[in-house]
């Protein structure tokens, strides 16, 4: 069963990210115009009566802000990621493991989530220990 889930899993994960490639691809959004610009100027459009024509141009917008929204969204995070991954590879001690954590899984984000959360137990248990050492000898 935990078998075909993590199949299941990995093949949901292939189609987000092809369909976000798609989505915020110029050609797309150069398609999807097209198609608007069909769908407005064919002539049932203009036989119903206006409030499905607003309701129609309206729809028109939406659709094709999503794929200017998606190609934004595309940039923003492929900027913000190359950025993170800069800053991660020019510091020595940090761990590399998340470098390019945006083409891992959502179970390998997961993992890396649970061992920086162990991580931070540890720091406090440290720093705990100190403040009690630091007490013990102000005594």
């Amino acid at each position: 069963m935990k078998n075909i889930y993590r199949y299941s899993e990995n093949g949901f994960e292939m189609l987000v990210t092809y369909a976000m490639k798609l989505l915020g691809n110029s050609v797309t959004f150069i398609f999807a115009l097209c198609l608007v610009i069909f769908w407005l100027s064919n002539e049932q459009f203009y036989r119903q009566d206006i409030h499905a024509c607003i309701g129609d141009v309206l729809l028109s917008v939406a659709f094709l802000s999503l794929f200017i929204i998606q190609k934004s969204f595309n940039r923003f995070s492929g900027s913000l990621h190359l950025k993170l991954n800069e800053l991660i590879a020019s510091h020595e001690p940090a761990n590399n493991a998340v470098i390019n954590h945006e083409l891992k899984t959502e179970h390998e984000i997961t993992e890396l989530t649970k061992e920086y959360a162990d991580l931070v137990e540890q720091i406090k248990e440290e720093v705990v220990e100190e403040i009690e050492d630091k007490t013990e000898d102000k005594s």
